[in-house]
């Protein structure tokens, strides 16, 4: 689930960016963005929780230490790209 959202957040993100170059109204696209972004992490933190309850202890090991930095650069990202189009000059 958190791979879908995370792709629709970068749909939308694109799409921000799109838009806002055409010169039309972007904000709804950035509010999607940011929101599926928080849902990706949101997805990804229950699966974590669901391999505690189950005690997966390899599937933790495995997966946290790389999707961790991962997450954290893909938010970050995912913030900036979404912020250009609001200090973006256009003349319309």
């Amino acid at each position: 689930m958190w791979i879908l959202f995370g792709m629709v957040a970068v749909m939308s993100a694109i799409l921000n960016i799109v838009w806002a170059a055409k010169g039309r109204e972007s904000k709804w696209f950035r509010f999607i963005s940011l929101s599926f972004t928080a849902l990706t992490l949101c997805a990804f933190y229950s699966i974590n929780a669901k391999w505690v309850i189950n005690e997966d202890w390899i599937a933790l090991m495995d997966v946290i230490p790389t999707m961790t930095r991962n997450l954290w650069v893909l938010t970050v990202l995912s913030v900036v790209i979404n912020s250009v189009t609001l200090f973006w000059k256009t003349d319309r």
